[in-house]
Order: C-alpha cells, then sequence, then structure tokens
C-alpha cells in the first residue's frame, strides 16, 4: 500500500467519526475529523512528514519555514521539518500562537521562523479557512512572504476556495470525500 492510501486508511479509522457536531467555525456537521487523533500517531507523523514535503515541491513552492496556528498545524509542521532534514533540505518550523504571549517576548509567532521567510501556511483541517488565513495575516505581519497553505484534509465546504480568492494557492494531502469513502457503513 502506497503512503497516501495509508494515510487516507488511517484518518478514516483513526480521525473520522459520524454523529452530530459542532465544529470550531460553528457550523453544523454529521462528520468530525479530529486529524490530530493522525498526526499525533507515530504512524500518522511518519506518513504526513514526506507527504507534506512532497506535496511541498510538487508546488514549487520552496519555504524556508513551515507552521501555522496552534495546536492543530503543530504536529504537521514539526513532521515536515523533521522530513525536509532527512531529504537533505532542511526547512524549519514554527508556530503562530492564538494570541500573543502578555509576558516575556510578547510574541505572537514561535519556532525557527524569521522575518523575510518564505512560508507555508500549514492546517490540519479546512473547513472555512479561518485559522489558515489568521496564520497568513500573522505572518505576513511578522514580515513573512506565504507562498502557499497546505492541508492535511480540505473539508470541501468552501474553505480552501475562501484562501485561494486571498490569492494564497492551497493544496492537500486528503479530501473528506476520500476519507468518508474508506470508512465503515453505519
Amino acid at each position: 500500500m502506497d503512503s497516501h492510501s495509508r494515510l487516507l486508511d488511517l484518518l478514516a479509522e483513526r480521525s473520522a467519526k459520524r454523529g452530530s457536531f459542532t465544529l470550531a467555525s460553528g457550523r453544523q456537521s454529521d462528520l468530525y475529523i479530529d486529524c490530530r487523533l493522525t498526526t499525533m500517531h507515530p504512524e500518522g507523523l511518519s506518513l504526513i512528514g514526506p507527504l507534506g514535503l512532497h506535496a511541498i515541491a510538487e508546488r514549487g513552492w520552496h519555504p524556508d519555514s513551515v507552521g501555522g496556528l496552534t495546536l492543530g498545524a503543530d504536529p504537521v509542521s514539526y513532521a515536515i521539518a523533521y522530513a525536509s532534514q532527512l531529504a537533505g533540505l532542511p526547512t524549519r518550523a514554527f508556530t503562530v500562537r492564538k494570541e500573543a504571549k502578555t509576558h516575556g517576548t510578547g510574541k505572537l509567532i514561535e519556532g525557527a521562523f524569521v522575518s523575510g521567510d518564505r512560508v507555508v501556511v500549514i492546517e490540519d483541517v479546512i473547513t472555512t479557512g479561518g485559522s489558515a488565513l489568521k496564520a497568513v495575516e500573522a505572518i505576513r505581519t511578522a514580515g513573512g512572504t506565504v507562498v502557499g497553505v497546505l492541508a492535511v484534509v480540505d473539508r470541501e465546504e468552501g474553505g480552501r476556495e475562501a484562501i485561494e480568492q486571498l490569492g494564497v494557492d492551497v493544496t492537500t494531502l486528503a479530501r473528506a470525500s476520500e476519507i468518508v469513502a474508506r470508512m465503515p457503513r453505519a
């Protein structure tokens, strides 16, 4: 089985649930995808790092660093940074806080981000695109250039299009429809 197929299986087995849910966007859905159950699992990390790095290379983005809004983006960013080192193409990782610290350095962006970096914003699940757009704004404000957004899952509910309407290219590792197709029937 190839890595992409295995990732889809893991997302279907570990992360996707049927029921009645309120999403972070406030929307109601009968499908919940908690990517963290896959992205924080050793096998998930080992698949996502190389797959993410490959997706970034396919787009020709060549970032200096990758990162996004905590908490969903964190394990994905770190997996990609680790895979980049193994591939001989070191790419740094960072995280964007939901709000700046009120103590210490007061940073909104933590980690190995440097002003002037070419950045790929990382997202675990895109629904409306709000989290990715918040990260894009923080990175631009801090002097970074956003070259694209990479999400593990696109829920296919308009978020990708909302991001692209603002001139930011988006790529994903999986679509909700691909995951649903692999879920056991209830």
